[in-house]
């Protein structure tokens, strides 16, 4: 019976618990193992992608990647849970049974009572010890549950508090006699003392290489475009000469990394750094040209030519090999080595980077004034003028871009590129502030309009220089005040305004700006075109001509005799011409007589509904009482021609 209990009680609980809990904690660590491999696996294919391939692979790759991760952090959570879970449970799930088989062997006969009374407190003690035991490891359970959701949703860092500042594995650019190698090393960062500690993970038998202890004077993150591989940063340290190039694991470690050292974003070196290379030199001629000549033979019908952007890396190697001091200008840009996103974009650069722009800074001020001018004639013989106070080689140049833009542009169906676009493009390369302001950036787009003007007038400012090229002519006086208008170069024609029949030039004037006869202002009104007077029974449909100053006198004095007053004085004092008023209120429309069928169908005094082209009567106010209802009689020659009256009344000047 003692065997059984110490079998039932004391060794099967044990081998439950080896097998159930070490147990699964042992597969939970060959997982983490086997997860750790694969993942770290992968990175190292990862790590040894080429940063010039397409973005689609690139991204897809890391994808992979980061979904190794996940499942690698997740093995390692799971493993480092149970493994807790294991050391807090034991202390309780071994001593409970051995306190089960050492009860039932002390109560096994009588002869052990005494042993069992002496063993009761200590039991008792070890019961409650047991019991805390348990609770405690329920309560912990839960926390460390609630912390494992909490570390699966947090992002993965490798910063930890206190010393060191950061840790992990990075790869290190070796050289070697053969080649370069990438080599796999643990580093540890404290950043106070600024020392960088570096363990080889990869160690080759043989090779005696132990932990570096590197002391950090700088690090510069290193542009994706200048080397082969991914997520690189340089440091440079006092132990070693040069720099060392270091790889992280991602993007993410990488800033992760260079904000614990301080890391700096790189500063762009031009390839031109001599002061002579800075000027317009036979070098620089030479490279214009064969720019030039590259673009205009095999890329003057390319979509977007100077508007799209080559690659940086082939652009500093086209000017390092073209501005080689041994062997300057020995270069053939026609080869298919360069294409020609890398030839515009590298005279752009060239252009730019000169110590004084094409157009001078000297003339930089009066440049932008003309171009701010509306008078368009005057803005053309300004910068004619000025183009000519030019140094000889910067006009030479000038002329020599300008020629081949113009070229450029002659294929804008082709290419899309307008002499607007090419004054965005070349406006701030050929002319440019000598200080960044505020007022510079405002007057980028009227270094544009210089630009375009340069283009479009291309043969006329470069056929000769102006009469008088010391001085650009005067801008002409403004009458009246400046409206805003946008500033353009564009010459519209000025829109037609409608003629109407039966006025005068000095009518319509007076009308569009709406004055009366009398010279008072009225309310504009809405412009209408007349109706053409009627034609005359069986005669010549065409408006009679003027008459001249007798034939006016006959009618004015018939006028009179048919009972019109030579004149009247208005409400508001103002004397008014009876035959003025006869010709803006009734020439272009007669009022009927009674009894008689005007020609707008007006029958016994009843207006008709006036049509649409037809302008308002305007009715004055009557400067004394009414006349009877009948009218005097029209002279039987003027009314057999209502017509003469309408016209011939609008013709009239105000002196008869």
């Amino acid at each position: 019976m003692m065997v059984q209990n110490a079998s039932d009680l004391l060794i099967k609980p044990l081998e439950n618990f080896r097998k159930e809990q070490i147990g699964f904690t042992k597969e939970r660590k060959k997982k983490f193992e086997k997860d750790g491999e694969k993942f770290y696996s992968m990175l190292d294919r990862h790590l040894h992608l080429s940063s010039k391939k397409k973005e689609s692979q690139l991204q897809e790759a890391d994808l992979q990647v980061d979904k190794e991760r996940h499942n690698f952090f997740e093995s390692s959570l799971e493993y480092v849970y149970q493994i807790q879970e294991v050391q807090e449970s034991k202390k309780f799930s071994i001593v409970e049974p051995v306190l089960a088989f050492l009860h039932s062997l002390f109560t096994y006969n009588n002869l052990t009572v005494e042993l069992t009374q002496d063993f009761l407190p200590y039991k008792q003690q070890l019961q409650l010890s047991l019991q805390n035991t348990r609770n405690h490891f329920s309560s912990t359970r839960e926390e460390l549950e609630d912390l494992k959701k909490r570390m699966k949703e947090a992002p993965l860092t490798c910063k930890l508090p206190g010393q060191p500042t950061i840790e992990g594995y990075l790869y290190t650019q070796e050289k070697w006699a053969l080649g370069i190698s990438w080599v796999k090393y643990y580093c540890q960062y404290e950043k106070e003392a600024k020392t960088l500690r570096m363990t080889p993970i990869d160690q080759k038998p043989g090779a005696k290489q132990g932990t570096l202890d590197l002391t950090l004077k700088s690090c510069v993150r290193r542009k994706t475009d200048s080397i082969d591989k991914r997520f690189c940063f340089d440091i440079e340290t006092n132990e070693r000469s040069g720099t060392i190039t270091l790889q992280a694991l991602s993007e993410a470690n990488r800033r992760l990394w260079m904000e614990a050292m301080d890391g700096k974003e790189p500063i762009y070196h031009s390839p031109i750094t001599k002061q002579e290379e800075m000027e317009l030199n036979e070098v620089g001629f030479k490279f214009v040209r064969k720019c030039i000549n590259a673009v205009e033979t095999k890329g003057i019908t390319t979509e977007g030519v100077y508007r799209t952007v080559g690659s940086n890396i082939q652009v500093q190697k086209l000017l390092n090999a073209f501005f080689d001091p041994k062997c300057p200008g020995d270069v053939d840009l026609q080869s298919g080595d360069w294409d020609i996103k890398t030839i515009t974009s590298s005279l752009k650069f060239y252009l730019r980077n000169l110590s004084e722009p094409v157009m001078t800074y000297k003339l930089h001020k009066e440049l932008v004034l003309a171009a701010k001018s509306e008078n368009l004639d005057y803005r053309l013989g300004a910068i004619h003028a000025l183009v000519y106070k030019l140094p000889d080689k910067n006009r030479e140049m000038l002329e020599l871009l300008i020629q081949h833009l113009v070229n450029v542009c002659e294929h804008s169906r082709e290419n899309l590129m307008s002499p607007s676009n090419m004054g965005v493009i070349f406006g701030p390369t050929l002319m440019r502030a000598q200080e960044d302001t505020v007022a510079a950036m405002m007057n980028i787009k009227f270094q544009n309009i210089v630009v375009e003007i340069l283009i479009e007038h291309f043969g006329k400012i470069y056929s000769g220089p102006p009469e008088d090229p010391t001085a650009p002519p005067v801008p002409p006086p403004r009458v009246a005040a400046r409206r805003h208008k946008p500033i353009t170069i564009s010459k519209r024609p000025l829109r037609e305004r409608p003629v109407f029949f039966g006025a005068s030039v000095e009518e319509s004037a007076a009308e569009r700006l709406g004055q009366t006869p009398n010279g008072g202002m009225e309310a504009p009104r809405p412009l209408h075109r007349s109706r053409p007077p009627a034609p005359r029974p069986g005669g010549d449909e065409s408006r009679p001509q003027p008459r001249s100053e007798p034939e006016l006198g006959k009618l004015g004095s018939r006028l009179q005799d048919a009972g019109v007053k030579p004149a009247a004085r208005a409400a508001n004092g103002v004397v008014t011409s009876p035959v003025l008023r006869t010709g803006t209120l009734q020439a272009r429309r007669p009022a009927p007589r009674p009894g008689v069928c005007g020609r707008e169908g007006d029958c016994d005094g009843v207006p008709k509904p006036r049509s649409h082209g037809d302008k308002p009567v305007i009715t004055r106010p009557p400067v004394r009482p009414p006349d009877p209802p009948c009218r005097a009689p029209v002279p039987p020659k003027l009314e057999q021609r209502p017509d003469l009256i309408a016209g011939t009344a609008e013709e009239m000047p105000s002196s008869v």
